[in-house]
């Protein structure tokens, strides 16, 4: 029983970063931590959204926060979560590739 928990929780994860936005959370975040306004300002996102978006990512155990003052500043709390996308991302890219390759071949 013990891998249905596990299932449960690895569900939970894809499910929080399922969304664009979250995805360019960690993007941005890949060169380490950044305050909310700063991020905001990257993603053009209002700052109520955005601090939705990372209140989830938090909850997940995907960010961690550091208050400063009035100022909240995010990090990945893994390292590991950009390999991760970076591999998922490769995957999608040959996907890509490959479907363009037999679209190609039917067209001639």
């Amino acid at each position: 029983m013990p891998d249905d928990r596990l299932y449960q929780l690895h569900a939970g994860i894809c499910q929080t970063l399922a969304n664009p936005k979250r995805l360019e959370i960690i993007d941005h975040l890949r060169g380490g931590e950044l305050g909310v306004t700063q991020l905001a300002e990257a993603m053009n996102i209002g700052q109520a959204n955005l601090s939705q978006h990372l209140a989830l990512m938090r909850e997940k155990g995907i960010v961690l926060a550091r208050r400063e003052g009035v100022n909240v500043f995010y990090r990945l709390s893994n390292p590991k979560i950009i390999q991760a996308c970076d591999l998922m991302r490769q995957v999608l890219l040959e996907h890509l590739e490959k479907g363009a390759e037999l679209a190609g071949s039917y067209r001639k």
